[in-house]
């Protein structure tokens, strides 16, 4: 069967609710050329399918930095890396607050508090981020948060308090994850989102691609995405940040990234997928043909340690692509 007779055939079985199985992605992730745009004209029609032009939009805050004393390999915040990062204690909930004023004037849906740190080690920072929480949803915006591993009881006070969703990512496969990290396992990310999800919580879940993983590696992180039924599928690619031990590897080539964007469309077809970290570094001036390889949403403005897109440019961008957040 012809290259894109057997698109349309997967992209019609797709539509009906079959699940694209493995041996079809890893077909796919091997296209090139003429065939590779093949593939991003039914990624791009699954995407408006779906989600329709709507793009959705989301922020964070880096609410407490540095000092982290987990060892993945790509974080400027791990005390085991020499980087020039700053370092601060959790920052007050005014700040917070700021933060996500900021977030709404760019017309962010989402807005995320994030911290540093294996997890929220004492009752006065677990309530100033419920305050936050309370705050955030206040102002008309969704509440997240990045807090890393917590307890089932933690991840229920803050849903009390309002929280929406809960971010933890996987990162990679888990094959590949001993490579990114050794102080603790991939099972163990995978037992926090079953906490949230067992509490009612919106999860989302994803990783970094461009850490030296296949295209392989990529196709299981999705289908173990799939398997445990996350609601958000947020893509970063690396950003190599001197002193961490992937500081020397090369950016993946903008047609790479958006293939990838693409492999993940296909097996997560109805799911939300937004593009955040690295998104400019990777794609360059092909940025905007994210939403052809089926992204729907990304990350407006700076993220944890490093300088975003401007977000004018971003707004301006969804303008011209006649999308709507």
């Amino acid at each position: 069967m012809k290259i894109r007779q057997r698109l349309t055939y997967l992209f019609e079985s797709i539509l009906k609710g079959n699940p694209l199985a493995y041996a079809d992605a890893s077909e796919l992730s091997s296209l090139s050329g003429a065939d590779l745009w093949d593939l991003f004209a039914i990624t791009g029609r699954i995407r408006e399918h779906f989600h329709g032009n709507k793009v959705d939009l989301c922020s964070i805050v880096n609410a407490k930095s540095g000092a982290c004393g987990e060892d993945c390999a790509y974080c400027a915040q791990s005390m085991h890396h020499a980087t020039d990062v700053s370092i601060y204690p959790l920052i007050s909930v005014d700040r917070m607050i700021e933060a996500a004023k900021s977030a709404r004037k760019n017309n962010a849906k989402r807005f995320c508090i994030v911290t540093s740190g294996r997890g929220i080690d004492t009752r006065t920072d677990i309530e100033s981020i419920a305050q936050g929480i309370q705050k955030v949803l206040a102002m008309g915006l969704s509440p997240c948060a990045t807090l890393g591993t917590l307890t089932k009881d933690q991840l229920s006070y803050l849903k009390r308090a309002g929280l929406h969703r809960f971010h933890h990512n996987i990162e990679t496969s888990k094959e590949y994850f001993p490579r990114v990290c050794t102080t603790h396992t991939f099972e163990e990310r995978l037992e926090v989102l079953g906490h949230a999800r067992s509490l009612g919580l919106s999860t989302c879940s994803g990783g970094i691609l461009g850490m030296g993983e296949s295209m392989d590696d990529r196709i299981k992180m999705a289908m173990t995405l799939r398997e445990i039924d996350v609601d958000s599928v947020p893509i970063n690619f690396l950003m190599p940040i001197k002193g961490t031990p992937f500081e020397k590897i090369s950016a993946i080539p903008p047609l790479e990234a958006l293939h990838s964007i693409a492999l993940f469309r296909l097996i997560l077809p109805n799911k939300e997928i937004r593009v955040c970290g690295g998104r400019g570094t990777a794609l360059g001036q092909l940025h905007p043909l994210i939403f052809a390889a089926g992204a729907d949403g990304f990350m407006i403005g700076n993220y944890l340690t490093t300088a975003g897109l401007d977000p004018a440019a971003d707004l301006n961008m969804l303008q011209r692509l006649d999308l709507t957040i």
